[in-house]
């Protein structure tokens, strides 16, 4: 049972001053992402991609959190937060405060962004000051090129009011003709019909304007001449939280179906956000509000470009014009010797695979040979987000073609990868797969992979559990591990979630995996319960958790518990974290940290105790408790000791990190770690290329095993990292047993 008091003190655990606000913490999360388009040690083209990430993140919290938020603010009886009890109005008008200080800061850090760019050649156009020759050309390329394409629309009572497309920009014009009594309004739509960005070159360097302001600039040739008024840009934000309870009116319905006609209803829903750009007049503003029926305090007025996806498109740009110099150094993971079967590896001993700094490719390998090895009889797996063009669903073709049972959980409420999924669930059932869309009142989000054969003794596992999506992109983007492993117990198990999740049933018993949501945070918590009990009987203890976020109550309690019984906790954590560190009594032994850099951090480790005590899990699923209650995640306590101390080094290596780290402050605010004079620069993320060198070992004893492939699946080498050297970066020395030390960059 949680336990309620803290035992220093007898201080309410339930104490509002060790928490935070989900929804603000997120906020800080996305704050620290858009500082890195303003650090200087960060190459220029990735601070504009950063800023671009910043802007998709929030687009993304606005149609999902905030148009929760919003939804909940109809309802007569509000429900308040349960860490922090504010309402959802309260929320919002917390958001949209923290929301209008961020803006300002990016706008600022975007103005800069442009000097940059002009500092190299990239200048931008500023249309509202032409000279009279550019004023000519561009004059030129609006009539001829834009103006054909343009659908203006006026609004007065014979035409109503249009609906306007989520994320889509807009000039909004006030219309006036002489003798008329009223104002009319009049709207044109900027869709993307033409290229967003505007390129000429001159013998100065390259200009680029923007294609919204250039129709903004111009907007007058667009209606009859002298009606124009006043006029200004602006973009809607809709919620795109659907619930897919909505769609399931009918139980004979194909669930496909429901998912295509939710997406198609989440177009049409409501308004959560107006941005505004550069100074827009009053009387725009208030008609807009009326007509989406809006709040004001849900508006947001910006000199930043209203859509900054415009950053990655400059970006692309440089890199094929050459600016290398403008990225990071490029790196790619590290591919296995030739020859090497992970299938034929794992045999002889577990293996773990660390993204993106070793491959995905053998472990798609190992998916493919297993289509064609008689001896596999089926092949399950649990598919939440997969590339476009997945060659992991191709291998999973494969073998529905050569006669294995394929049995894939798609979970079709991955949100915005919702069509991505549909597609590629109709293209495994054409190829025969057995497709399972999981549990009606559970999403799931566990990573989990079966091989099963059959041998003369029996049957056989290989059994992989992951922390990230079997997805080749992101492999490359995002940190993330999977375990491989052969051992009988995982395997059993293993088939038994897939049985359950067969069957619309939630796996209750295990013994070597981690099964939410019954199984998952208890054993953790059981898992603290220990720490507490060592560190009550003098002994040293020590708890590290690495995930992307935090927020369940029931494990904020228990993490609190353990600080005020003297267990030391260090919490690597990207995200969200509704928990406040340094509060006497309760969080003076807790340490929190965020890592944002290069890569998005991804992995889940947990780790306990020490030495021979030492006890480490991975899990696909973070402390939210969405992920505890609400998912089916899977994870495993790491039975091999040289992996658990590999995981453990890895820990520690993320917290001597002073290049990418922030460490939160007793406030709850961040302040950036920095190495201190004389201190080397630690990259974590650079050095675990090093950390992870070695991981595919090749033993040639075993390619004599090796199932042959069809030439079209046979496997290609890849070239080496290629990474610049830090003169910086220093020799990390991980001071943990049995694990392997990073070397110096060559």
């Amino acid at each position: 049972m949680i336990t309620s008091k803290a035992k220093r003190g007898n201080t309410s655990m339930s104490n509002a001053t060790i928490y935070i606000n989900r929804e603000l913490s997120w906020l800080d999360f996305n704050k620290r992402v858009l500082a890195l388009s303003k650090d200087k040690t960060v190459p220029l083209a990735e601070q504009m991609k950063f800023a671009a990430i910043y802007g998709s993140n929030l687009d993304e919290f606005f149609m999902v959190r905030v148009g929760s938020l919003y939804d909940r603010t109809l309802l007569k009886n509000e429900i308040t937060d349960n860490k922090t009890n504010l309402t959802p109005a309260q929320q919002l008008a917390a958001i949209m405060e923290k929301t209008a200080l961020m803006q300002q800061q990016c706008d600022k850090y975007v103005h800069r962004l442009w000097e940059s760019l002009s500092e190299i050649g990239y200048h931008k156009i500023d249309f509202e000051q032409l000279s009279k020759e550019d004023e000519k050309f561009w004059k030129r390329y609006f009539q001829n090129e834009l103006f054909p394409v343009l659908s203006p629309q006026i609004i007065d009572h014979r035409h109503p009011f249009p609906f306007l497309r989520n994320q889509e920009i807009y000039l909004c014009a006030t219309l006036k003709a002489k003798g008329d009594a009223k104002v009319s309004y009049g709207i044109i739509p900027i869709g993307t019909q033409s290229e967003r960005v505007l390129y000429l070159k001159k013998e100065d360097g390259v200009y680029y304007g923007l294609v919204e302001e250039l129709i903004y600039h111009f907007a007058e040739l667009v209606f009859p001449k002298g009606m124009l008024q006043k006029k200004c840009m602006f973009r809607v934000t809709r919620n795109a939280d659907i619930d897919v309870q909505e769609g399931m009116f009918d139980q004979d319905i194909d669930y496909r179906q429901v998912m295509s006609e939710l997406l198609k209803k989440r177009r049409k829903l409501a308004a959560v956000r107006i941005q505004f750009w550069n100074h827009p007049p009053q009387e725009i503003q208030r008609y807009l509000c009326e007509k989406l029926v809006l709040p004001h305090q849900q508006c947001i007025s910006q000199t930043s470009p209203l859509d900054l996806s415009l950053f990655f498109r400059l970006a692309n740009r440089l890199h094929n014009e050459g600016h290398t110099p403008l990225f990071y150094p490029p790196a790619k993971p590290m591919p296995a010797p030739y020859g090497y079967d992970l299938g034929q590896a794992v045999q002889s001993k577990d293996v773990l695979i660390a993204y993106p700094y070793q491959a995905i490719r053998p472990f798609i390998q190992m998916l493919m040979r297993a289509a064609f090895d008689p001896e596999v009889i089926s092949i399950k797996m649990t598919l939440y987000r997969m590339a476009r063009d997945s060659q992991i669903v191709q291998a999973l073709v494969s073998a529905a073609e050569n006669g294995k049972e394929v049995v894939a959980v798609v979970e079709l409420r991955a949100r915005f990868d919702e069509q991505n999924n549909i597609d590629w669930s109709k293209q495994l059932e054409d190829a025969g797969c057995t497709v399972l869309y999981g549990l009606e009142d559970y999403k799931v989000h566990s990573k989990l992979t079966l091989i099963t054969r059959r041998k003369e003794d029996g049957y056989h596992y290989t059994t992989q559990i992951g922390t990230g999506n079997y997805n080749e992109k992101t492999s490359e983007q995002y940190t993330d591990l999977a375990y491989v492993t052969t051992r009988q117990e995982v395997g059993e198990e293993a088939a038994a979630v897939f049985n359950d999740l067969a069957v619309e049933r939630l796996t209750a018993n295990t013994r070597n995996l981690l099964v939410a949501p019954l199984g998952f945070k208890s054993v953790l918590l059981a898992e603290m319960d220990r720490e507490i009990q060592k560190a009550q009987e003098g002994k040293p203890a020590r708890i590290i958790f690495k995930n992307n976020s935090l927020s369940d109550k029931n494990v904020i309690e228990k993490i609190a518990q353990a600080s005020s019984a003297g267990v030391r906790i260090d919490m690597i954590i990207r995200g969200i974290c509704c928990m406040r560190v340094g509060v006497p009594g309760l969080t003076e032994n807790v340490h929190v940290r965020s890592i944002v850099g290069r890569y998005l951090e991804h992995s889940r480790i947990y780790c306990f105790g020490e030495g021979d005590d030492l006890r480490v899990y991975i899990a696909s699923g973070d402390f939210l408790t969405r992920n505890t209650e609400r998912r089916v995640e899977v994870g495993i306590k790491i039975p091999d000791r040289v992996l658990a101390y590999k995981l453990r080094g890895l820990l520690e290596l993320e917290l001597s990190d002073n290049v990418n780290a922030c460490e939160m402050m007793p406030d709850g605010s961040y302040a950036k770690v920095k190495a201190q004079p004389g201190e080397p620069r630690v990259d974590s993320q650079m050095e675990l290329y090093n950390y992870f060198k070695d991981g595919f070992e090749l033993d040639k004893k075993l390619l004599t095993n090796s199932v042959e492939l069809p030439a079209q699946h046979q496997p290609q080498n890849m070239e080496k990292p290629q990474l610049k050297p830090d003169r910086a970066a220093r020799k990390v020395v991980v001071k943990v047993k049995v694990t392997a030390k990073p070397r110096r960059r060559k």
